[in-house]
């Protein structure tokens, strides 16, 4: 049996066993870099105005603590008042409608998500593409009336400009029943090139937080060429592929058969440098998507990734920011 006991900066256990006190520098060191990473964690997710339990802000913290350690110090910071619980939730703010926004979205999330489903049971049937995940703001749980189904697409080697081409194809056809919102096809990748470049908090929540749809060997295969995610997020441990085994029709085995040579090789190059180019003169003309963000993509033989606004760049900035002005405050990692 352990009972703490808090003076200042100090944390001191004292074990009733050996009937002394026992207070080490390192414990003490423990805590407050606990303390700083459960703020860092809630800073990040407060941007996103969601508010976390005690096991995610435990999943996506960037160090391992003993469990002891980290629950003092998210009741001492709770103690404290600069971090606030409501039910079983913990957030920066002192705003409740926080928590009922993060109910409403959990609720319409499970709904979309079934719909995601769907619609990735009729992508995966599309040439070339072999893996199909659930990507923003729903792979973390969470929608609203505004939301979109974004998708991450893994596609066969070199041929990601067609099999991308054909999907978009689909998706202009989508805007004559309004259902374009279902099809946010936005990040593409393919199997020469699984591992992703950028290695920075935002994309590795991003990696381990995808919900796999189709493809279960190759999301399996992304999983493993992104294990560099564990430096960020040591606890979260990515999905088990919950993904769909891939079972391709006779149509897709023939098209592909079709194009598996060099005028297919010619093909992919061409819609490559056709996309690139248009998508280029949209940055350069400013124009903006339904959200108001300057539209931009990031374009390579073997990815394509939107970045609107520089969205990443943008938040990124704004997370260190958050940070530097909560751990500026020395009362933020004492305890109470």
């Amino acid at each position: 049996m352990s009972i703490y006991l808090d003076k200042g900066a100090t944390y001191c256990r004292i074990v009733s066993s050996l009937l002394r006190n026992e207070c080490t520098e390192s414990v003490i060191i423990n805590v407050n870099d606990a303390k700083e990473n459960i703020l860092a964690t809630l800073a990040y997710f407060d941007i996103f105005k969601y508010p976390l339990t005690a096991g995610e802000i435990y999943l996506f913290l960037k160090n391992k603590y003993e469990q002891h350690d980290f629950d003092y110090a998210l009741k001492s910071l709770v103690a404290g008042r600069t971090v606030y619980q409501f039910n079983n939730f913990y957030t920066l703010k002192n705003d409740y409608a926080l928590i009922a926004r993060r109910y409403n979205g959990n609720k319409k999330a499970a709904e979309l998500i079934k719909v995601a489903a769907k619609v990735g049971d009729m992508l995966i049937r599309f040439p070339y593409v072999r893996g199909i995940a659930i990507s923003g703001s729903l792979s973390k749980n969470y929608a609203d009336e505004n939301s979109d189904i974004d998708l991450f697409i893994i596609t066969a080697k070199n041929r990601l400009w067609i099999a991308r081409t054909l999907m978009h194809t689909l998706k202009k056809l989508t805007f004559l029943v309004n259902k374009q919102d279902y099809f946010c096809m936005n990040y593409y990748i393919d199997e020469a090139q699984l591992e992703i470049k950028e290695k920075t908090i935002y994309t590795a929540i991003e990696v381990v937080t995808l919900i796999p749809l189709q493809g279960d060997t190759i999301i399996e295969q992304f999983y493993a060429a992104n294990s560099w995610t564990r430096n960020y997020l040591p606890n979260k441990i990515m999905r088990i592929s919950s993904a769909k085994p891939l079972k391709p029709s006779l149509f897709k085995i023939l098209f592909e058969k079709l194009l598996n040579n060099r005028f297919g090789n010619a093909i992919d190059d061409m819609l490559m440098r056709v996309t690139a180019n248009r998508w280029a003169k949209k940055t350069e003309q400013k124009k903006v998507n339904s959200k108001g963000s300057v539209m931009a993509m990031d374009v390579g033989k073997h990815y394509a990734k939107p970045d609107p606004g520089n969205f990443q760049a943008r938040l990124l900035a704004q997370y260190e920011s958050k940070i530097s002005q909560i751990l500026v405050e020395p009362q933020n990692l004492l305890a109470n």
